[in-house]
């Protein structure tokens, strides 16, 4: 019936389409929550762009660039030049670990934009210390190896207004994930990922649906390269196995207010509803957790930028069995010199107490055919 009565308010057929593919993947989601473990493919949730880190993750209403491809593909409709670019690198754990993105968005016409992202989160040399001991049981350090271990996503993304509801984007993101881990374990994945965004007045609207047919991941283990190691110490041989990714979804809201000529604020929050299980976040239940994040953008001109945001509340356990909450801030600033947009975040992984910081830079170019 939902779908005979959003036909009936499109008359466009193009809309219909998409509309239709909008609600009938839907229902699929939840038949994969009984068979994955928690927080699969998480390097996910991590977040793309400075700017969109510097807002703790609250971007699903209001972002309007390239990297909507990762927050809200419905976004990439606020892309105005006709090619828009975008690189991030960070580095986390006192650099063990690299997180980098690049992304890429353009027009196809007045109605539709096109996107591709790529995204790879890695630890690479990783000593290999099986062959440590020569043939005479002597130690000699020249016979490590090294390998990586690191996940990769590639997103397509879609983007289309919807005539019969003025101020309706709608998107999609069809996505490939592949997980190594040196020889040793390799693992691809197919999932897809819904958003719209609507305008209403000064207020922005959005919802994001990510994984909504639950992301599989087919593993495949080179067991002939450890299982003498895993023998020997009583380690349990893994096997072919198929993960999935359990649907998960995020209602954004966001207002931009402009503060005389030159001045303005753009103020957005996030929920975001997990059901893999009960999660430390703000509100857990077996059905599904709720987290909620906040972020604040002031800027002059549109030309310089200062961001604040809060969110991934959690309940720490102390050792004297007590609790209290933490939440992480972060912080960054941004610059536009022409067609050029240079960003940095200061990102908060740890509690307040103990903080472990990362520092994120991303750039943002726009080109025109002329």
């Amino acid at each position: 019936m939902l779908i005979f009565i959003l036909c009936r308010l499109a008359p466009n057929m193009q809309n219909k389409y998409f509309l239709i593919f909008f609600i009938v993947l839907i229902p699929f989601g939840t038949w994969a929550q009984d068979k994955t473990p928690k927080y699969s493919n998480e390097f996910l949730s991590i977040g793309v762009g400075a700017r969109g880190l510097a807002m703790s993750n609250s971007l699903t209403a209001v972002v309007d660039d390239v990297t909507a491809g990762y927050w809200n593909p419905a976004g990439l409709l606020e892309v105005k030049n006709d090619y828009e670019f975008s690189l991030m690198h960070a580095e986390y754990f006192a650099g063990i670990a690299k997180y980098d993105y690049a992304g890429f968005a353009a027009p196809i016409d007045s109605m539709s934009t096109l996107g591709v992202s790529v995204i790879r989160f890695g630890v690479d040399d990783i000593p290999d210390t099986r062959f440590l001991y020569d043939a005479s049981g002597a130690i000699n350090y020249d016979r490590i190896r090294f390998f990586s271990a690191a996940d990769y996503a590639f997103l397509l993304s879609y983007a289309r207004k919807m005539s019969f509801l003025p101020g309706l984007k709608m998107g999609a993101n069809f996505k490939v994930v592949h997980r190594v881990a040196g020889n040793f374990a390799s693992a691809w994945g197919f999932g897809l990922d819904l958003g719209a965004q609507l305008d209403v007045k000064r207020w922005k609207f959005g919802l994001m649906v990510r994984d909504i047919t639950g992301t599989f991941n087919a593993w495949s283990h080179n067991t002939e390269l450890v299982i003498d190691v895993y023998t020997q110490t009583g380690n349990e041989i893994p096997e072919n196995s198929v993960e999935i990714t359990v649907p998960k979804a995020i209602l954004g809201v966001g207002r931009y207010i402009p503060i005389k000529s030159n001045f303005g604020v753009l103020a957005s929050a996030d929920l975001t509803f997990s059901f893999d299980g009960k999660r430390n976040v703000l509100l857990k239940s077996d059905f599904a957790s709720f987290d909620a994040s906040m972020g604040v953008e002031l800027n002059y001109k549109q030309l310089a930028f200062v961001r604040f945001g809060a969110g991934k509340v959690e309940e720490i356990k102390d050792f004297d069995e007590s609790t209290y909450m933490t939440f992480q801030p972060n912080f960054g600033v941004g610059f536009k010199l022409k067609s050029v947009n240079i960003d940095y975040a200061l990102t908060d992984i740890g509690d307040q107490s103990e903080s472990l910081y990362s520092h994120v830079f991303s750039i943002k170019a726009a080109l025109d055919k002329k």
